[in-house]
């Protein structure tokens, strides 16, 4: 199996990632997914779609990141790493799809407006 790669994006986070088969390495930055993602939770985010589809074990994952925080950063991965498996292997789409690691999150950070401290927030009121 040759390299195949994917890109996934979540707010200003942008993941690029190489998967090639191996023994389950996950690599971001140059970094240990462990050292690189300390939380459990996050760590749990990034492994979701190999879990649903067990194949935790089957392949090596190196991944670009850039942009953004740590959460968009997690999913942004994910969603990566789920383009990468449906490139691989066709019927897995279907499966992944369902659990909804396929779909973009298109929600960005709403742009401040003039006049006010932040994008929706007015100042408080004095009636004196």
């Amino acid at each position: 199996m040759e390299v195949i790669n994917a890109i996934g994006r979540r707010k200003s986070s942008v993941a690029r990632v190489y998967v090639t088969e191996g023994t389950g390495k996950i690599t971001i930055n140059k970094k240990d997914l462990e050292v690189y993602f300390p939380s459990a939770i996050l760590q749990y985010v990034v492994k979701q779609p190999l879990a649903l589809l067990e194949v935790a074990e089957k392949y090596d994952i190196k991944a670009n990141l850039d942009g953004g925080g740590f959460t968009g950063q997690s999913q942004a991965l994910r969603l990566a790493i789920a383009r990468a498996l449906v490139k691989i292997n066709e019927e897995d789409k279907k499966k992944l799809k369902d659990a909804g690691f396929m779909t973009r999150d298109s929600r960005e950070v709403e742009r401040k407006k003039p006049g006010r401290p932040k994008a929706r927030r007015r100042f408080q009121f004095s009636k004196r």
